[in-house]
């Protein structure tokens, strides 16, 4: 089935999910007879004759991250496991207290004096506004920063560390921020700033040298902590990561559960060093030289673990272990610390963040060595473990959730049931196309972003830096599983929300039934603005949400019709894809569905080439100038509305008695009364719809298979406020059936309809 197709960027309106209650479908109940038996009815319509199926290798395709999901502390196994580049910006610490201050931070101060009197005022200026040198550019960089100024902050920081007090009376604090001020900027603004060389070198390996041997640099205090933690973060910044992994380890190894604070910053600006050590080869060199700095940092986690929160130091230091097996030269003292990691602690709770990055390391950077890391079956155990819930909406729908409650499966079930109907009335199918096996989806829901992040890639083997994903497989193979697994939107609770959850479920209607064979079938030719205009169409209408971007963009009229036509994931932008594919597929239905007849019949068979023939030879540019006048109206919220398409009064004499694609007027019953009903299903029958409108009064709609419909005995209903009610029964069996409309408050005037496939 049609996944949901690439995206470039930017996100889709919000799914809302339907209110009716869950349909229990239970669909075996011994049948009873409704008077005289009726007619033998014709069979149900057939699928098409089969045919070849394409052999193009299947695809699974993201979906859109919405812009508005929330950022999350902890680490996630889903994010590039790729060092951070850039020094690290401000103070990390906050902006401790200082006896002495520059009014208003007069920038001149540095920029305008050099040697000692730059240091003088370097020592008098209040952290704040040392702090507020991250943002210099052009000549105030230059003349703040420049090699000489930086060398010359070095070396009065290792005077100043000579006698190191243990606090920032000397205003040793004033002369670190500075040099990783300077380091920041001329990261960000070298051509500014001017190259950093050997006589920098020399004069920072000199101040961390004096910092670091002094003897109050190991007070555990708040007050030594201010400077302390700032100090470790100036080794990364320095670039000095290899030649203080003695430091690292002397913090890693001193650090206890009593340290707090600044103490605790300190310690954890550590996995700055760690991290980004990585990316130099001399880091690499110490750690094969001294292999007590792994075991020294898994240590560390090990002795600390009742820390773990998943957005900790103890975590995100551990992660860091992570990249010796990443690395060839290190991958040997690395393995046996990592897999110990992996198997000491649970992989959800509190320590998956923690598992879940490590085993992406033995995955991505390791291949091919489950069985010596013992992960071999992670898939398999993290299913039961993280989707706790698994509830059967009917024969041809289950979900697999993290963390959903009775009425939430109820609402998702009758969402994507009752949009069945809402789909085939527009697209006017006759069953599955030919080689279709997908006759199952199964929804996958993550209580939110990180989880879906965290656990979906190793679950399913996906990708998911996206909002979701969804696996058609191959639907020629029968038994193959199509699979759309999303994530709560969790951005809107106590809203409960699906992201995407109808426009996904719009793809797989759109592929069973509209489009021959895999994805990658029907991307032979550009059929974008269709599947994705599509599935924005039925989202939006069958939601009833207004498309206020499509609308916006509407106004602004880019685009020719014609070249809609065109559109592909390579040469289109999300505002392309959605916005205009929707405004594309609704002029479509909305003007020419003949048009769009003729063209799913094509798209049905597999007959790539010819829809396109029909797209831009036969209609061509004929449409363009209706549809920029279209589209101006659309702009002024006048967008229309698809042609009224009734299906035709039922024909039998006994009012109570439907049958396939027909209708009923003027229903009605007083308040507390039903108006019975049935219909003759004949064998292999796939899906019953039912639907109601139009009228006075509130008529809830009751089925009960084999049976009378009563409130009190009833298979499935939908009883939403006023006359507009669905029912989409999946299988139900063969033989007369019932339904019936029972009066909430008296009715009438009421249109019933019934069809089947």
């Amino acid at each position: 089935m049609r996944p949901s197709r690439i995206a470039k960027g930017g996100a889709r309106g919000l799914p809302a999910l339907g209110t009716a209650l869950l349909l229990a479908l239970g669909l075996f109940t011994p049948q009873a007879h409704a008077g005289p038996a009726a007619p033998a009815t014709a069979k149900a319509a057939q699928a098409p004759s089969s045919a070849k199926s394409p052999t193009g290798a299947p695809r699974t395709i993201p979906v859109p991250k919405s812009p508005d999901t929330p950022k999350d502390a902890r680490p996630l196994a889903s994010d590039p496991q790729a060092k951070a580049t850039a020094p690290t910006a401000g103070s990390s610490v906050g902006t401790a207290p200082a006896a002495r201050r520059l009014a208003a931070c007069d920038v001149s101060a540095f920029t305008g004096t050099s040697g000692a009197a730059l240091v003088q005022k370097v020592k008098a200026a209040g952290l704040d506004c040392v702090n507020s040198l991250f943002q210099l550019t052009g000549n105030d960089a230059k003349g703040a920063f420049n090699e000489a100024q930086m060398a010359t902050v070095a070396n009065a920081l290792r005077d100043t560390s000579a006698g190191y007090p243990g606090d920032n009376s000397s205003s040793a604090g004033q002369l670190v921020l500075f040099l990783r001020a300077g380091y920041y900027v001329q990261w960000y603004h070298p051509d500014d700033v001017g190259p950093y060389g050997d006589a920098l070198k020399t004069a920072v390996r000199g101040a961390l040298d004096a910092f670091y041997a002094a003897p109050h640099s190991r007070d555990v205090t708040e007050a030594n902590g201010a400077t302390l933690a700032e100090a470790v973060t100036l080794i990364d910044s320095a670039r000095e990561n290899a030649r203080y992994t003695g430091v690292v380890k002397r913090l890693l190894n001193d650090y206890t559960g009593a340290w707090t604070g600044s103490m605790a910053t300190a310690v954890a600006n550590t996995e700055t060093v760690i991290e980004r050590g990585f990316d130099l080869p001399e880091f690499t060199t110490a750690l094969q030289a001294d292999p007590a700095f792994a075991t020294t940092a898994a240590s560390f986690v090990t002795r600390n673990s009742l820390q773990i929160n998943g957005a900790d130091p103890v975590t995100r230091i551990g992660i860091q272990l992570g990249n010796l097996v990443a690395s060839d030269a290190l991958r040997a003292q690395g393995r046996p610390i990592v897999k110990d990691l992996i198997n000491r602690y649970p992989l959800v709770g509190n320590t998956g963040p923690l598992t879940m990055n490590l085993l992406w390391f033995t995955e991505k950077k390791d291949a091919g060595n489950c069985s010596y890391y013992g992960t071999c079956d992670v898939p398999a155990k993290l299913v039961p473990l993280v989707l706790t819930v698994d509830h059967t909406c009917n024969a041809n729908l289950r979900i697999r959730a993290q963390d959903m409650t009775a009425q939430q499966l109820a609402d998702t079930c009758t969402s994507l049931i009752n949009q069945d109907a809402f789909f085939h009335g527009i697209v006017k199918d006759n069953g599955p196309v030919a080689d279709d096996h997908n006759t199952s989806l199964e929804v996958v829901v993550f209580d939110d972003y990180y989880n879906y992040s965290l656990y979906a890639w190793e679950m399913y083997k996906i990708a998911v830096d996206n909002g979701g994903m969804y696996e058609e497989g191959d639907p020629s193979k029968a038994g193959n599983q199509a699979r759309f697994i999303a994530h709560e939107a969790s951005w809107l609770r106590p809203a409960f929300q699906i992201w995407n959850l109808n426009h996904e479920y719009t793809h797989y209607l759109d592929g069973r039934y509209d489009m021959y064979g895999d994805f990658d079938a029907g991307m032979t030719t550009p059929t974008v603005w269709w599947v994705e205009g599509l599935a924005e169409y039925v989202s939006y209408g069958y939601r009833g949400a207004h498309y206020d971007d499509a609308v916006t963009q509407a106004g602004k009229g880019t685009y020719a019709l014609s070249t809609l036509f065109d559109s592909t994931y390579d040469n289109a932008d999300s505002t392309r894809v959605y916005n205009w594919g929707y405004l594309a597929v609704r002029y479509m239905l909305q003007s020419h569905p003949q048009d769009v007849t003729a063209l799913l019949a094509k798209y049905r068979v597999g007959d790539w080439n010819g829809a396109r023939t029909l797209l831009k030879t036969t209609i061509g540019t004929r449409y363009d100038a209706d549809f920029a006048t279209w589209l101006k109206s659309c702009a002024a919220d006048n967008c229309g509305s698809l042609p009224v398409d009734q299906a035709p009064l039922c024909a039998s004499a006994d009012i109570r008695q439907y049958d396939k694609n027909c209708r009923r007027d003027g229903v009605a019953a007083t308040t507390g009364n039903y108006a019975y009903s049935f219909l003759y299903l004949p064998a292999g029958v796939q899906q019953l719809t039912i639907t109601t409108s139009g009228g006075t009064g509130n008529a809830d709609l009751y089925y009960n298979g084999g049976s009378w419909a009563t409130t009190g005995s009833y298979l499935a209903k939908s009883a939403g406020a006023g006359n507009s009610e669905t029912l989409t029964v999946a299988n139900p069996p063969s033989g007369w059936v019932y339904f019936s409309l029972y009066g909430q408050q008296g009715f009438g005037g009421v249109t019933v309809t019934t069809t089947y496939h």
